[in-house]
């Protein structure tokens, strides 16, 4: 896929017409399939290059002047992601204080450079200073400049798919609604750190993963999930939590036993995907009571898993 980037400052051009999709797509959930899917349909019936028009960094940082904003994944992931559905060009929008202030018309204008045929969008859309542009005026603004195409809400049980309602049942726990929606399994990834090796002591030595801050973490508790390691696939139990039996935490810790796994993969890149949450965080009286409980879990998990 080919990376592009369009600011304010640079007026450069790409060179060949596209059919582009736009929106931050934070999580690229079945809602913001349709659109993309439409893009790469449109696309290949004309027989020109499909793109995602998104945006770095988040609208909100600048606008509002947020310094921490959670994501369901990182800007690599969401390309990542949006490659395999069929996206040829990647194109960020520097979204710089003088890019939030554009006029809704000059904010086309500045998307002209795109070189469109036609833009797909999400009837929810808004563009340009305050967010004064609408789909409908994206429609009347555009004429003579490049079709637009407006993609109605994607619902399911009568409720928009969005990337707040899949936010909310991620840190409610409800990976698996969260996963139905996001159509892939909701994944955390980071380098494997070293830990305090207490669950190697007691028969579950894990995978300690150092994340990047921006994601948006699950409710604290056990998880059945898979490992990805260097492309490859492993069943592993995950535990999101504070470590309240052995050495009680503020910061959260995210590790993950993999089972018939025995390799060091210490300062290695790791990715967790969450499948379904099997119990809350606990604090045990004993060693022994938790040995028999992560017994217990090893068992569902594999359960599940199967």
């Amino acid at each position: 896929m080919k990376k592009w980037k369009i600011s304010v400052k640079n007026q450069e051009s790409l060179s060949f017409k596209t059919v582009a999709c736009i929106g931050y797509f934070d999580g690229l959930h079945i809602g913001h399939k349709a659109l993309i899917d439409k893009a790469v349909q449109i696309a290949k019936e004309k027989n020109i290059e499909s793109a995602l028009i998104t945006f770095d960094p988040d609208p909100w940082v600048t606008v509002r002047g947020e310094t921490f904003v959670q994501h369901l994944n990182t800007m690599e992931e969401r390309e990542a992601i949006a490659e395999k559905y069929g996206i040829q060009n990647w194109i960020v929008m520097d979204f710089t204080k003088e890019m939030s202030q554009l006029s809704p018309i000059e904010f086309i204008h500045c998307l002209t450079r795109c070189n469109l045929d036609t833009l797909v969008c999400g009837f929810d859309y808004h563009y340009g200073a305050f967010g004064k542009g609408n789909a409908s005026t994206l429609i009347d603004d555009s004429k003579g400049l490049f079709n637009v195409v407006v993609i109605d809400s994607v619902d399911q049980g009568g409720e928009k798919i969005s990337t707040t309602r899949i936010t909310s049942l991620i840190k409610e726990g409800n990976i698996e609604k969260a996963n139905e929606l996001l159509n892939y399994e909701y994944s955390i990834s980071g380098i494997v750190k070293k830990g305090h090796r207490k669950g190697s002591k007691i028969g579950f030595p894990t995978a300690n993963l150092e994340i990047e801050k921006e994601y948006v973490l699950p409710k604290c508790g056990v998880y059945a999930g898979k490992a990805v390691l260097e492309n490859q696939e492993y069943d592993c139990m995950i535990n999101i939590g504070h470590n309240p039996t052995f050495n009680y935490s503020e910061e959260i810790s995210i590790e993950a036993y993999l089972f018939n796994f025995c390799k060091n993969i210490y300062h290695q890149k790791m990715k967790l995907k969450l499948i379904k949450r099997i119990r809350d965080e606990k604090k045990f009286s004993n060693v022994k009571e938790l040995i028999e409980q992560l017994n217990q879990d090893s068992v569902t998990v594999q359960g599940v898993l199967k």
